[in-house]
């Protein structure tokens, strides 16, 4: 899960005239001013541990949600015409824009190879890739003979699946291990309720029955006998395992998790000896385990949860590796275990754990274990055989990011990985794990053309207000100055341990190239710096996420890469809420904010047991149910909460009617309480996808459309567009 605002400076002014490729894009002639929508106030008082709040906006919030995620035709008709009337009047303050927008998507899709293809990874006696046609939306999932150039199968063209339909969306495939069967989730309304299908690839037909109501979790039975899935509730928990015979059968279940509090999932290992049913949220976590010899036997518990204790296994052929945070090791270690006693009272390390190495997962294949480790903002990987011998793939640059894939086979000396930067396009490569050859496979192609030697990328450290130093990775162009006039868009996230991948994005171009400068804060929150990164950010150290933002704005500033007022904030989901706290907290930096699926109102989230990530998230923010401390922290830096009359950037938000994540009334409700408040006059704005959940469009060309119309508020914000219409 996932805000905020500013004062204008006449350092925007200056960019301007200094830059004529933004001069370029100014957005037309003066007229009327639109007028933005009036919510209605319907004040509800709400008593909580001894505490009232009242909530104006309340009635935003559809009683009926579920059923509005599965068919977004049966919401409220009062919410349905704020929504339009919003949109409405987003379109007509952005309508200069409509020919940047439209530029800006012809430059994004002038990026992409239109009939690119994914790296064939090799099973059995198929390889089995992804590609796309020129002009197609959606991928083609295909296999052909191991080896071969020709012989393509098609095994499910997503076009075809998503015809006549506003969202389609494929999120997880996978053929069972004898490769006569192909699955794959569709969700068709953006509200990430699934549907499960099953196509036998001898005669190619869709076998009947598909499952209903699931996640995109699934998998066959090593013996390719039973597909096992995971359920969602009607509040969208995943709240049972079910299995039934591969092409249809009798369903049963394997698994109920009867605390509202953790997910679940299920999956093979490496070497296929066994399914685990993952469970978890985010500080605690147990396993269960299934031999594929009987697959319907009742799954076995692994080690108990214990409040604070996390771990994940595989199976090595003969021992389970364990990657765990247990005896204290906080940026985690890998152990082992026999086969047949997997419980903790066995466990053995096997990579012990080093402070501020950050052990973010393994990839194992018979006489090999790779591990991605994570450090500085950087990441690298390490090569362990059975003997214990390492070796390390690691990259010489400021700012990168390197990806461990794995194998999609057990018997195997290949693995593959992939490298980027800000400035570089991905490069694929298969590495023979005891050789140490790598051989390229794949370089990311940019029809249009680019040169990385154009760009520079830079990594800076922000001194936060406790001592702290915040990576800020910077990509700008060659000749993009460093003296204060250049506007800047900072993105930041900083929840849940994620970490912001100092990565290669085509999209970003249309920024950079423009004389923006593009920059990375990796704040705490996230475990760009190891796992205790994550911890100092959560709960009752949460504001250390928000001051991190600004230290980075503040030292980018400092260091003359732009100015105060002319910073663009952007962040999606979580990194909307740090949108809206950064905005309350220091309006004047921000000339504009883009809150991306903002989640925003969080007292009322975090108090709202009906929605399915609230119980799970209580390890992160604290439970205002039970805690009045949790209540009041929270509520001390809830963005909706902390709107008070000041200045206020120019915002946009935006949301998704079927988000089951970030729900639709959380922006909405953003908007209608800010707007009135602000005392700025500049534009607060509201995109609301009627047709979508909390990842925008399905389409890739949709989604570039996405991401035009927010980097065209970028540039609108910096030359003060809103004055001009």
């Amino acid at each position: 899960m996932n805000r905020r605002e500013l004062i204008a400076s006449t350092a925007a002014v200056g960019v301007i005239a200094a830059s004529p490729a933004l001069a370029r894009q100014s957005t037309g002639a003066s007229m009327s001013k639109p007028t933005p929508p009036v919510a209605k106030k319907v004040p509800v008082r709400i008593e909580q541990l001894g505490r009232v709040r009242v909530d104006d906006y309340q009635w935003m919030k559809d009683d009926n949600w579920q059923a509005v995620l599965r068919d977004p035709s049966l919401i409220k008709a009062d919410v349905k015409e704020h929504l339009t009337a919003e949109n409405a009047y987003r379109e007509a303050m952005m309508a200069s824009t409509l020919p940047l927008q439209a530029q800006m998507f012809e430059e994004m899709k002038g990026r992409i190879k239109e009939d690119d293809s994914s790296v064939p990874a090799a099973d059995g006696p198929w390889e089995y890739y992804v590609r796309y046609n020129v002009g197609d939306q959606h991928p083609l999932y295909c296999r052909r003979p191991r080896g071969k150039t020709d012989g393509e199968r098609i095994l499910l063209d997503c076009n075809k699946l998503a015809e006549g339909k506003a969202y389609s969306e494929v999120s997880a495939t996978e053929h069972s291990p004898d490769h006569a069967l192909f699955g794959y989730a569709e969700d068709a309304q953006g509200s990430e309720v699934y549907k499960i299908y099953v196509r036998d690839l001898a005669t190619g037909e869709v076998l009947p029955n598909p499952i209903e109501s699931a996640s995109a979790n699934f998998t066959f039975s090593p013996d390719s006998q039973w597909i096992f899935w995971t359920n969602r509730d009607d509040n969208g928990r995943p709240d049972k395992i079910f299995r039934r015979p591969a092409r249809g059968g009798e369903t049963a279940l394997v698994n109920e998790e009867l605390d509202d509090g953790m997910f679940q999932g299920i999956e093979r290992t490496a070497d296929d000896a066994f399914l685990v049913i993952n469970i978890a949220n985010q500080e605690t976590s147990e396993s269960r385990i299934i031999p594929a010899s009987d697959p319907t036997a009742t799954p076995a518990l692994v080690e108990p949860r214990h409040v604070g204790r996390l771990y994940d296994l595989d199976h090595w052929g003969d021992r389970w590796v364990i990657r765990t945070n247990a005896d204290d090791a906080v940026d985690f270690k890998v152990m082992e275990a026999p086969t047949g006693a997997p419980a903790k009272a066995n466990w053995k390390d096997l990579i012990p754990h080093t402070p501020g190495r950050f052990i973010e997962g393994v990839a194992l294949v018979k006489d090999y274990l790779g591990r991605q480790e994570r450090a500085d903002a950087n990441t690298k990987i390490v090569i362990r055989d059975r003997g214990g011998a390492e070796h390390e793939i690691a990259v010489d640059e400021p700012a990168y990011a390197l990806s461990l894939g794995g194998a999609s086979e057990f018997d195997t000396t290949i693995m593959r990985y992939g490298y980027n930067s800000p400035s570089t396009p991905t490069s694929t490569y298969d590495y023979d794990l005891k050789t140490r050859e790598r051989t390229l496979r794949k370089v990311q192609q940019i029809p249009s053309g680019h040169n990385p030697a154009d760009y520079v990328v830079e990594r800076l450290n922000a001194p936060a207000s406790d001592g702290e130093l915040v990576p800020v990775t910077v990509l700008r162009r060659k000749d993009t100055p460093v003296d204060g006039s250049a506007p800047l868009l900072l993105y930041g996230y900083g929840s849940y341990g994620i970490p912001m991948a100092a990565g290669f994005s085509t999209n970003r171009l249309s920024l950079v190239d423009r004389g923006f400068i593009y920059a990375i804060a990796h704040i705490r929150g996230g475990s760009d710096k190891g796992w205790n990164w994550f911890l100092t950010a959560r709960r009752f150290t949460k504001m250390n996420t928000f001051t991190d933002f600004i230290a980075a704005a503040d030292h980018l500033i400092a260091q003359n890469y732009t100015t105060a007022g002319n910073i663009v904030a952007e962040g999606r989901s979580a990194g909307g809420l740090l949108m809206g706290a950064i905005t309350n907290m220091r309006p004047e930096l921000w000339v504009g904010v883009i809150g991306g699926v903002p989640f925003v109102d969080v007292i009322n989230t975090m108090s709202d047991t009906s929605l399915p990530l609230t119980p799970p998230e209580w390890p992160e923010w604290g439970n205002p149910l039970e805690d009045a401390a949790a209540y009041d922290y929270i509520l001390s830096y809830s963005p909706y909460d902390q709107i008070e009359a000041k200045p206020y950037p120019a915002l946009l938000a935006t949301g998704g009617l079927s988000d089951p994540r970030v729900t639709y009334w959380e922006p909405e409700k953003w908007v209608a309480k800010l707007r009135p408040a602000s005392t700025s006059g500049k534009p607060v704005l509201l995109k609301i996808n009627m047709e979508a959940g909390h990842f925008a469009s399905s389409g890739r060309f949709d989604y570039l459309k996405d991401i035009a119309h927010d980097y065209a508020f970028a540039v609108w914000a910096v030359e003060k567009g809103w004055e001009k219409a």
